[in-house]
Order: C-alpha cells, then sequence, then structure tokens
C-alpha cells in the first residue's frame, strides 16, 4: 500500500482523536474488572477536516485525492505544511500519525457544500487504520 499526498491545503479546523487498544473488559458480579489486552497498538484513531470558503479548484483537488486514495487501495499522508500547520510540535506527530502504524483512509466521502459561486466549505473524516500488521 502506498502514499498518496494530502492536497497542500490547511484546514480551517479540524479534531483529532488517537483511537483505541484492543482490548476486552470483563466485569465479575463484585465489581472487579479484569482486561485482556489483544495488542499494543491502537486502531481507530479519526481525524475530521473542515476546508471553510476554500475555491471550487481547491475543492476539486479534495475530490480527486479522495479518489485516488480509495480507488487503489492507498492511504493519504499528511504534512506538517498542510493539515497539521498550525499545530504545536509535539501534536504534529499524532496528526500525521507518524508516531504508530496506523494509515489515514477515508472512512466516508468529502462532503461538499457551495457557500456561493466559485467557493465552497468541504468536510473529510479520516479513520486510522493497521495495515499488514
Amino acid at each position: 500500500m502506498t502514499a498518496v499526498s494530502f492536497p497542500a491545503l490547511v484546514p480551517s479546523s479540524r479534531s483529532y482523536s488517537p483511537g483505541v487498544f484492543p482490548e476486552q473488559q470483563f466485569q465479575a458480579q463484585n465489581g472487579a474488572v479484569v482486561r485482556v489486552r489483544y495488542g499494543n497498538q491502537r486502531y481507530s484513531s479519526s481525524l475530521s477536516l473542515t476546508f471553510a470558503n476554500i475555491t471550487d479548484q481547491k475543492a476539486a483537488s479534495i475530490l480527486n485525492n479522495y479518489v485516488q486514495v480509495m480507488s487503489e487501495d492507498k492511504y493519504a499522508e499528511f504534512t506538517k505544511d498542510n493539515v497539521a500547520a498550525g499545530a504545536d510540535e509535539s501534536l504534529i506527530p499524532w496528526i500525521r500519525e507518524t508516531n504508530s502504524l496506523l494509515k489515514w483512509k477515508y472512512a466516508s466521502p468529502p462532503s461538499v457544500t457551495s457557500v456561493k459561486k466559485g467557493l465552497s466549505t468541504v468536510t473529510c473524516e479520516f479513520i486510522g487504520e493497521l495495515e499488514g500488521v
């Protein structure tokens, strides 16, 4: 699986969740809890990006990226200059998932809302998946 660079666009807002570790919790009748951990890698991290009031050409570049990533089973790659721009250096590895084995895939198709002629707002949802681990 190969990377496809995300367009050089900086989001107007983003929301990130680091995902979870694979585990099962069992609770006894007396309330005692036992957790069984099935691995040491996070999965299902999520990233939501909003690009407000961008040109339709830039919106089309996001749609093209979606098709490129999803039609050939690739993953989206972000840089500190686009999706992670404006974040502190300590947060950038989390947003880019360079500190894990996760790869960013689109969780759903991008949503494009026309604001006025030539301008749109695009919302993208990504999920971090473990590939081949």
